[in-house]
C-alpha cells in the first residue's frame, strides 16, 4: 500500500550520519513536526541534526489526507465540553498560526496548494445536533462559520458547518521542501538510522543503531514518543484509518469542498488536481490499532461506500495512517517531563497534523531559542478536566484488559515444535511454543516466526491483514512481517522464534 503523496520519483537521498558528533539540536523524525522545527533552529544559526528511521514522510505525514484547515469535525465542541473559552481560542490561535505558517511556506517556496471550504456535514438528525454545538463553539472561539443545508454533496444530508477559504496540499510537496530548506541552512538530514535512547545529564547523548551523537537540545518528533518519560503512551489513543484515491467515470466530477462526517465510522472527502484530472481522495473507517477483526474489511467497506455514491470511480490507490489522540483532546508539545529542559517533544494531534504539527514546532522552536507564545503557555497551564481523567482511566484499565486477554488467548494455542503448520499466504497467527507466544505468517511465499510479545511493553502482537503487518494493541507499535520495526513508541525489532526445540530468545 502506497499513498498517493508517496508515489512519486522525486526521492531524498540522505546525508552520511557521523558518530560522535556534537550539534546544538538532534530532532528525531523527519515528518512535518520535525522538519519544520529543523528548519526554523536552523534559521537562526543552530547546528542541526535530523534524524529518521526510514524515509521523509514514511509515517502520518505522507499518509495523511492533508487538509490545512480549523474546521476538523467537531473538534472545537469536543475540546469546550472539557475546557474553558480561553484554551479553546488558546487552540483556535495555535492552530490559525500553523495554517498561516505553512501556507506562507509553500508560497514562498512556489509550491502549488488548493483553496477549498471545508464542510464538517451531518447525515441524520443526531448528527445535525452535533453540528449545532460545533458551528456554537467555532463561533464562540472566532472560527468564522456557517451553516448550510446543501454542502455539494451527491447524497443527502442533514446540513453542514462551513469554513470558507481553507486550504489542501500534497504534503510530500511540503516535505521535501523542507528537508532541502534545511540542508541550505547547514542542517544534517540522516534518513535510515534509528534512535533507541537520549541519556546524559547534558549534553545529552542520542544513541542509535549506528553509533551515538550528542546535543544540547533534543526534539522527539516521532508521532508518539519513544522515551517512557512522561508516560505518554498511556496518555495517547492510536488508531488506524483508511484512504484511497479514485479516478472517477468520465460524467462525474468530485465535489468542490473538503467534507467529513459526523456519524461513525467517518467519511472523509477532497480532490486533487492531477495530470489535468481531477482524483477523489476517500478517507474514513477508522478503528483503535491492533484491535480490529479485518483491517481489509475495514477498508473494503470504505471503498464499497464510495462505490455506491461514485459508481464506476476506479482506485487508483489505497492506503492508511496511523493518528494519535491525546486523552484529553489537547496535543501535547514542548518540553517532555525528566528530560532536564533538554529534551521536547509533539503529539496527540487527533488527525490534523497540518495546522497542530506546525504550532507544535513553532512552540519547541520557540521554547529552544528562548521566545514566548502565549497561546502556547496557556495550552500548556490547562488542567485536564473531569472528563479528561476518566478518559485516562478507561484506557489504561482498557489496555490493561487487552493485555491480559491476548496473554490468555495466546497460551490456548499450541503450535506443534516442527512448526509443521505453515499459514496461509497473507495470513498471520500467534500462538504458543512451549512456554512463549509466537507470531508466525506468511507474506510472498516466505514464512517467517517471531516473538509475538511488542518489544516497548510486551503486548501480545496482532496480524494486521490489510498490511501484513504485526500491531501491538496495547500502545500501537507496528511491525513488518519480518519483525522490522514500522513505528509507534517502540524502538527494536520483534526478535526471531528460536529454532524447534530450542529456547526462543528473550
Amino acid at each position: 500500500m502506497t499513498s498517493l503523496w508517496l508515489d512519486r520519483t522525486d526521492t531524498f537521498s540522505g546525508d552520511e550520519f557521523r558518530p560522535d558528533e556534537a550539534y546544538d539540536t538532534v530532532v528525531v523524525g523527519a515528518g512535518l513536526t520535525g522538519l519544520v522545527t529543523a528548519l526554523l533552529l536552523a534559521r537562526s544559526g543552530q547546528n542541526v541534526l535530523v534524524l529518521e528511521a526510514r524515509y521523509l514522510g514514511a509515517v502520518t505525514t505522507g499518509n495523511t489526507t492533508a487538509k490545512v484547515t480549523l474546521l476538523q469535525g467537531t473538534a472545537l465542541s469536543a475540546l469546550r465540553s472539557q475546557y474553558s473559552a480561553k484554551v479553546v481560542e488558546a487552540y483556535v490561535t495555535a492552530n490559525r498560526e500553523g495554517q498561516a505558517w505553512l501556507l506562507r511556506y509553500l508560497e514562498s517556496s512556489n509550491l502549488q496548494y488548493q483553496e477549498r471550504d471545508a464542510y464538517t456535514y451531518a447525515t441524520t438528525p443526531k448528527g445535525a445536533e452535533t453540528l449545532r454545538k460545533e458551528l456554537a463553539a467555532a463561533l464562540a472561539a472566532g472560527v468564522e462559520v456557517d451553516y448550510v443545508r446543501d454542502a455539494g454533496l451527491p447524497f443527502p444530508v442533514h446540513g453542514a458547518v462551513r469554513l470558507r477559504g481553507q486550504a489542501q496540499i500534497n504534503p510530500m510537496d511540503a516535505v521535501l521542501a523542507l528537508a532541502n530548506d534545511v540542508r541550505s541552512h547547514g542542517g544534517t538530514i540522516v534518513t535510515g538510522v534509528r534512535v533507541r535512547d537520549v541519556s546524559g545529564t547534558g549534553p545529552a547523548v542520542v544513541e542509535t543503531d549506528q553509533g551515538n551523537v550528542r546535543a544540547n537540545s533534543v526534539v522527539l518528533a516521532t508521532g508518539t514518543p519513544i522515551l517512557n518519560r512522561g508516560m505518554y503512551f498511556a496518555k495517547l489513543k492510536p488508531n488506524r484509518s483508511y484512504a484511497a484515491a479514485l479516478e472517477l467515470a468520465s460524467a462525474l466530477t468530485p465535489p468542490d469542498g473538503m467534507y467529513l462526517s459526523v456519524e461513525h465510522p467517518t467519511r472523509s472527502l477532497r480532490d486533487y488536481p492531477l495530470d489535468g484530472r481531477r482524483l477523489l481522495l476517500v478517507g474514513g473507517n477508522g478503528h483503535p490499532v491492533g484491535r480490529a477483526e479485518s483491517e481489509q474489511a475495514h477498508l473494503d467497506e470504505m471503498l464499497a461506500w464510495a462505490e455506491s455514491h461514485f459508481p464506476g470511480a476506479t482506485v487508483t490507490h489505497t492506503w492508511s495512517a496511523q493518528d494519535y489522540q491525546s486523552i484529553n483532546l489537547m496535543p501535547f508539545f514542548g518540553k517532555l517531563p525528566r528530560g532536564r529542559g533538554r529534551i521536547f517533544l509533539g503529539t496527540g494531534y487527533n488527525k490534523w497534523g497540518m495546522t497542530n504539527a506546525v504550532a507544535a514546532a513553532l512552540g519547541i522552536a520557540a521554547d529552544i531559542l528562548g521566545g514566548h507564545l502565549e497561546w502556547a503557555n496557556t495550552i500548556h497551564r490547562r488542567v485536564t478536566s473531569p472528563p479528561g481523567a476518566a478518559s485516562a482511566f478507561s484506557l489504561n484499565a482498557g489496555v490493561a484488559a487487552t493485555l491480559a486477554k491476548d496473554w490468555s488467548q495466546a497460551a490456548l494455542k499450541k503450535l506443534p515444535q516442527d512448526n509443521a503448520a505453515v499459514p496461509a499466504e497473507g495470513t498471520g497467527v500467534v500462538a504458543v511454543r512451549g512456554r512463549k507466544p509466537v507470531a508466525t505468517s506468511t507474506v510472498n511465499g516466505k514464512t517467517c516466526s517471531l516473538s509475538a510479545v511488542c518489544t516497548h511493553l510486551g503486548g501480545i502482537v496482532h496480524w494486521n491483514d490489510n498490511e501484513k503487518s504485526w500491531d501491538c494493541p496495547l500502545h500501537g507499535s507496528r511491525f513488518n512481517s519480518d519483525g522490522t520495526l514500522l513505528e509507534g513508541p517502540a524502538t527494536r525489532n520483534l526478535s526471531p522464534a528460536g529454532d524447534p526445540g530450542q529456547k526462543d530468545p528473550a
